[in-house]
């Protein structure tokens, strides 16, 4: 019964020891952590969205052959580039 009680000890000074739940264990650590986690995520978030949108829009205003999709991406084009501040 007291082998089985060392290990349990041994496994629980394990646990203790990793980052988890040294991180977890102080509150001033956890919301630093999750406070760069959020920003870390919202800036991904944000090139992410980004890139796409500017790709989006590039790959459609390349298309000539349609005339309403090419009109309606020209002037999306055109309200971005008069939008955008000179630079």
């Amino acid at each position: 019964m007291s082998e089985e009680i060392a290990k349990l000890r041994r496994e629980m000074e394990t646990l203790n020891a990793h980052r988890f739940v040294r991180l977890h264990n102080s509150i001033p650590k956890l919301i630093l952590f999750q406070l760069m986690r959020g920003m870390a995520f919202g800036l991904g978030t944000l090139l992410g969205a980004t890139l796409l949108v500017s790709w989006i829009v590039y790959s459609l205003s390349s298309i000539d052959f349609i005339p309403v999709i090419g009109e309606w991406a020209a002037e999306i084009v055109d309200v971005i580039t008069q939008k955008a501040p000179d630079s």
